[in-house]
């Protein structure tokens, strides 16, 4: 065998068993058919959190969540942000004061029990507010309200930790496949041995073969599965979220939707993030629509406690597919958050053959950890796990942003943007502007982005489209919506993969069309206004339909 472990999947858990195995010596190959994060990871809520709702009916979950990230902010310090939570605590109709009150101790109460755990993870301890008191941290809260509960959670750029796992495991010898699909998983002897892939960026094929296929695909699991002659039924779940074009408030807030499920407004980097839904989904994975419905239930939701919601502007929305774990019969809301190893030498008499589903992006490394440990056992390597224990590429030591703006001369806000993104790494990236000033320039006026910032992505990030460079950087996602910066980070793009003009302009085409269905569904007045704008500059002016 060529190699130890071959992961399939390049979301979080698939980036961490990879980052695992690599760490612990296994020659590894990590293979992704998109690009990493780009599935369930990426269209998650963006935070490292404990789980509150789950704290009733599956409290374990919450457990292991709030201890992993404790170890997160540990390993990737830059990486993360503390978002305050406000609960507002609304009148409910037909209750006497008395029940209110009982109601309003209720809650408080949950979030006490709620506090063991959040102190696992850094968090503060809950606050009980007066309504007086609650308005005063947020003025444009709804009137009326019995009082509000405090407490917080921990916000992450998921792709930027898939990043960072992707970088530690290529470091530690592991082979990374990104734009890469499996199309075969090979068998000999009724066993797994390798599998066939095929390469979405120039169409080649080659053969893996290894001891152990670890199939980590989130919700393409069960077809990794079938691949190799088994069944796994999951129960997945569709989360769409909104995202609006400011930061409208510093506090994130809780909501009752329509249906009694708890909702969130949240700030986020510059932008601010309204989620989540809940719902089964047994479509394409690779296609999920996102439905007008879908957007008015979670603005609906919202404006119950903050009314003035709808006076933002909604730029933009994703979708993703939760790999939880089948069981029928509860809600989807209910659904357990755990997650289970699959063993298929026992479970399907097929040796060399792994699989994991469920879980949550707050207990990815633990999960990752429970993977490499198996794996360990069946190649009788044992060693220890130490991924708790060593920083993630850029957390190694701390930089001041103010100090790396006046060596580079490079504005502070796109410094502290590239601390924020990149650590202790971005000392690297700047030191391109000794190659060429002009490496510099700010690209993308909403982040904002350097130019030196889309190039590394391309030389060390495995970068080839633009979509891999909104990824990485947040190029074109901002309130303009790439008007002022997608032909610029598409010229970079192709200057670094040495493109023709004509490949720049189609790789572009197809970035904006794909782009396109994450605004189509929220489009409305000002953001319509934006569209055509973008549209006119490009099409009309720029004529690249032409191409």
């Amino acid at each position: 065998m060529d190699l130890d472990l071959i992961v399939i999947g390049g979301g979080v858990n698939g980036c961490g068993i990879a980052r695992d195995a690599a760490m612990r010596g296994f020659k590894t190959a990590l293979i992704e058919k998109n690009d990493f994060g780009s599935g369930t990871t990426g269209a998650s809520s963006q935070m490292i959190h404990g789980g509150a709702r789950y704290l009733l009916s599956d409290v374990q979950t919450t457990k292991l969540s709030s201890i992993d990230s404790g170890y997160i902010q540990k390993i990737v310090p830059h990486l993360l942000f503390r978002i305050p939570f406000i609960f507002p605590v609304l009148r409910k109709p037909n209750r006497g004061e008395f029940l209110q009150k009982m109601y309003f101790e209720g809650i408080e109460t949950y979030f006490e029990s709620y506090d063991k755990y959040s102190a696992l993870k850094n968090g503060k301890p809950h606050t009980r507010l007066s309504p007086e008191e609650a308005l005063a941290l947020e003025p444009d809260l709804v009137e009326g309200m019995v009082g509000a509960v405090t407490f917080d959670e921990w916000g992450i750029d998921s792709f930027r930790l898939c990043l960072g796992n992707v970088m530690s495991a290529a470091e530690h010898g592991c082979e990374i496949l990104n734009h890469t699909e499996v199309t075969e998983i090979q068998k000999e002897g009724g066993r797994v041995v390798g599998v066939r892939v095929k390469s979405a960026l120039d169409g080649s094929r080659r053969e893996l073969r290894a001891k152990i296929v670890f199939n980590a695909a989130g919700p393409w699991v069960p077809k990794i599965a079938e691949l190799a002659g088994c069944e796994i039924k999951l129960r997945p779940a569709k989360g769409v979220h909104l995202v609006l074009d400011r930061r409208i408030s510093n506090y994130a807030l809780m909501a009752t939707a329509i249906d009694g499920r708890n909702i969130f407004m949240m700030p986020y980097q510059n932008t601010t993030i309204v989620g989540t839904t809940d719902d089964d989904y047994f479509g394409d994975p690779d296609e999920i629509p996102i439905l007008e419905d879908e957007v008015e239930y979670l603005l609906e939701g919202i404006e119950q406690v903050f009314p003035r919601i709808r006076q933002a502007r909604v730029i933009n929305a994703w979708a993703g597919v939760r790999p939880t774990l089948y069981r029928r019969g509860p809600s989807e809301d209910e659904l357990s958050r755990a997650h289970e190893i699959f063993d298929h030498e026992y479970r399907d008499r097929l040796p060399g053959f792994l699989s994991i589903a469920g879980g949550k992006l707050a207990a990815y490394r633990m999960m990752s950890q429970e993977a490499v440990d198996l794996v360990s056992y069946k190649l009788g390597r044992i060693s220890p796990c130490r991924t708790h224990q060593v920083p993630l590429p850029g957390g190694e030591r701390e930089v001041n942003p103010e100090e790396l703006a006046r060596e580079y001369h490079v504005p502070l806000f796109a410094a502290n943007r590239l601390v924020y993104r990149h650590g202790a790494r971005s000392i690297r990236i700047l030191e391109m502007l000794r190659e060429k000033p002009t490496f510099g320039n700010v690209i993308c006026q909403c982040e904002p982005v350097l130019e030196c910032e889309l190039r590394y992505a391309v030389r060390h990030e495995w970068a080839r489209s633009l979509g891999d460079l909104r990824r990485r950087t947040r190029y074109s996602i901002g309130p303009c919506e790439g008007t002022r910066c997608f032909m610029m980070g598409a010229r970079i793009l192709g200057e670094e993969m040495d493109w023709s003009p004509s490949k720049v302009y189609s790789h572009l085409n197809a970035f904006m069309e794909k782009s396109w269905k994450g605004r189509a569904p929220v489009l409305d007045g000002v953001s319509l206004q934006q569209e055509e704008l973008c549209s006119s500059t490009y099409f009309n002016v720029g004529s690249l339909d032409q191409y």
